[in-house]
């Protein structure tokens, strides 16, 4: 808020220079809490994908959360008015490298019951095709036969 008023100040008193600076600062909290919003979906995404393919079944819960994961992080990455995205690939990319971690953790207390440590279920997976499946989905969308 504080932000808004300081962007309205600059505008009346002519300060275009010290206004547009107000506005990258917006812009960039703006793709912050975009980027943010992202990561949380990512996560649950990435978690639901490690369980599939380390236990090699899939659940209908486990659907439900990757295809609503896959649903708001396309949503959230889709730039309304200008129609392009906030994350471009490498951008997702980069995303699922940072998050993919934190999923692991996640995973490796929920699957095979919690009888692995992260470290261990990294041994059962492959971490390069999750990772690629993810960003598959992202950018195309689930299968028919999976939304």
């Amino acid at each position: 808020m504080q932000e808004l008023l300081e962007l309205r100040r600059s505008i009346e008193d002519g300060l275009y220079d010290q206004a547009l600076l107000i506005i990258n600062d917006l812009e960039e909290m703006a793709k912050d809490d975009k980027i943010n919003k992202i990561g949380s979906f990512l996560v649950i995404l990435l978690l639901h994908l490690i369980k599939c393919h380390a236990e090699q079944r899939s659940t209908p819960s486990w659907r439900r959360s990757i295809r609503n994961s896959v649903l708001e992080i396309r949503k959230t990455n889709r730039r309304r008015d200008s129609g392009g995205t906030y994350l471009k690939e490498s951008e997702l990319s980069h995303e699922i490298d940072e998050y993919f971690l934190y999923a692991l953790k996640d995973a490796a207390d929920e699957a095979f019951e919690g009888k692995y440590s992260a470290r261990e279920l990294q041994q059962l997976i492959d971490v390069e095709a999750i990772k690629a499946e993810a960003l598959k989905y992202i950018l195309n969308g689930l299968p028919e036969s999976e939304e």
